[in-house]
């Protein structure tokens, strides 16, 4: 596999699975792998994610589940190529799809209600906050340059089947908007969880389940701790990962 100026090829922990990156661009985060082990996809189920980048949560359900198929949506053209060439490299050209597009036309690109499964890691900071370069792709992904995240919900709650699931995982800052919104789009909040960096520290990310017209019944699951110590992982982390203690 030829790499790109700056590239390097990461071994992901599932299966021998490995993915193409730029340090220089963006690099996927915790946050994104640990989406992938709060969502759950059953048998022959077809996902959806929603800004993909690099194709790292695509690639991380199709090692942890038994789902049918899974296309990641992405508007930027470098993650887009590097993308497809870590489908490619991983030999799941027959099971994960990079397709270019907005979010925000979405529902414009796939057939409505056509998805089990939606997921997204979107940008956490509104366009008003923090200094940015909006040209550079480490902005667009933290930053709601391209889209917003009433964007994202909308067109979720139009691309998943009603009883279907959309998996998102936020700030915890900006979770009454969030709820506010999931029910605006008939998205019912029904499972969520916290993660802290350590036990006696505040959360900073939120893994959010919701279903698409469900009923009203919230469960709250015991809180994520991702260090034990400093520099030390909790065994749930390592498990999540996939890594060898």
């Amino acid at each position: 596999m030829e790499l790109r100026k700056d590239e390097r090829i990461d071994d992901l922990h599932r299966k021998g699975y490995k993915i193409i990156q730029n340090p220089n661009k963006f690099c996927f985060g915790m946050d994104a792998v640990l989406l992938t082990g709060f969502t759950s996809v059953r048998q022959d189920e077809k996902v959806l994610d929603l800004g993909t980048g690099t194709g790292i949560i695509p690639i991380l359900l199709e090692a942890k589940t038994k789902g049918k198929s899974f296309t990641g949506l992405e508007i930027q053209e470098g993650s887009i190529d590097m993308a497809k060439r870590s489908v490619k490299l991983n030999g799941l050209d027959d099971k994960i799809f990079i397709v270019k597009g907005d979010i925000k036309e979405a529902e414009k690109l796939f057939p409505l209600s056509s998805f089990d499964v939606i997921t997204s890691n979107p940008p956490y900071m509104n366009n008003k906050s923090g200094i940015k370069n909006t040209l550079e792709p480490k902005s667009i992904a933290r930053h709601e340059i391209l889209c917003e995240l009433d964007d994202v919900i909308k067109n979720a709650a139009s691309l998943v089947k009603v009883g279907g699931r959309f998996y998102m995982v936020h700030r915890p800052n900006r979770l009454p908007e969030i709820i506010v919104t999931l029910k605006k789009y008939k998205l019912e909040p029904k499972r969520m969880r916290f993660v802290h960096p350590y036990v006696y520290k505040e959360p900073n990310m939120v893994l959010i389940e919701s279903v698409r017209h469900g009923k009203p019944q919230l469960k709250i699951e015991p809180p994520l701790m991702v260090y034990k110590e400093v520099g030390k992982y909790t065994e749930e982390i390592y498990e999540i990962y996939g890594y060898n203690k």
